[in-house]
């Protein structure tokens, strides 16, 4: 189970690490320089306690203990098990990598969090992860979902159907990740109850939300008057998480981003913390970072367009 089926997780650290490991029955053998030694080390016996603790182990979890192991070496948060957890009914779900993991300690201790970055980080699975996580604790009594309605190239008033029919398929991912947590049927009666709202952002106007965990998500399509009302809802014992990738705006052209001015405006205020995923930090499939990085170097070459917006061509939450 440590080695994979073929020793297939022995021959992905071989690859990125540049070492060579050696099996025989129970006892590995790494050889390659010092710290690449040591680097090998870590990930295995990382790996080694995931097991322990009857965790499941495949080849996503090599490339997370990869991804702690070969950061910055004034990191001290290893082995992987002195990292942070989010425990749901379903288990614990826990960082694939170093910026994941001071996202989720953010999500512990502040009361307003901005996640922002590539598509393919966990900015929003992870903080559904942690509201479902605090329902389930009694800690805030309902979560509320919530998108802008704003079209990527197509048009919603084509949509069939009422508009909650209309609006569903936008809000889909966040319905994806609350099921990924809780079984289905129990994510229904929440719904049905009100313990689990999922709306658009316009249904927010004249609300104050107490005791709730909100996620505002895509909310690089806000305007920066909807930014404003969304944030100035929070209420007593209220949380909120506000994520979004800033070079993915689906805006009109001229139109300003309202996640990329608060951002400007925010940084640096008490009790709102900022989380800025990288290229390096796509969990989603190794193909995924590649492709943000082709994009990164493609939009870097164009020097973008002239009316300073982002390329068109993107790569969806």
């Amino acid at each position: 189970m440590l080695y994979g089926e073929h020793d297939r997780h022995l021959s992905r650290i071989e690859q990125r690490l540049g070492v060579r490991i050696s099996s025989r029955g129970n006892r590995a053998t790494i050889s390659g320089g010092a710290e690449a030694t040591g680097l090998a080390e870590s990930v295995l016996r990382a790996l080694w306690q995931r097991l322990e603790r009857g965790d499941a182990t495949g080849m996503a979890e090599v490339e997370a203990a990869l991804r702690m192991a070969d950061g910055p070496a004034e990191d001290p948060r290893l082995p992987l098990a002195d990292m942070p957890a989010i425990r749901t009914r379903k288990g614990a779900i826990a960082p694939r990598s170093r910026t994941q993991a001071s996202y989720m300690d953010m999500l512990q201790q502040q009361e307003m969090v901005f996640g922002v970055g590539p598509a393919g980080t966990g900015k929003t699975y992870l903080a559904v992860a942690q509201g479902v996580a605090l329902l389930m604790a009694g800690r805030v009594d309902r979560i509320i979902l919530s998108r802008p309605a704003v079209e990527a190239g197509e048009r919603l008033g084509f949509l069939p159907g009422d508009m909650k029919e209309k609006v569903d398929p936008y809000l889909r991912p966040l319905y994806d990740a609350l099921h990924d947590m809780m079984p289905a049927d129990q994510v229904a009666r929440r719904i049905v109850s009100g313990e689990i709202e999922i709306a658009p952002l316009a249904f927010m106007r004249g609300r104050t939300l107490a005791h709730s965990y909100a996620i505002l998500d895509e909310a690089q399509n806000t305007t920066p008057a909807q930014m404003k009302m969304f944030l100035t809802r929070m209420g007593e014992g209220a949380r909120m998480v506000i994520t979004g990738d800033p070079t993915q705006v689906d805006l009109p052209p001229g139109q300003k981003s309202g996640l990329v001015e608060a951002l400007s405006i925010l940084d640096g205020v008490d009790g709102i913390g900022i989380t800025r995923f990288a290229e390096a930090d796509v969990v989603r499939h190794p193909l995924v970072g590649r492709i943000v990085q082709a994009y990164g170097r493609a939009e870097a070459a164009a020097g973008g367009q002239s009316d300073g917006r982002p390329m068109r061509g993107k790569i969806r939450e």
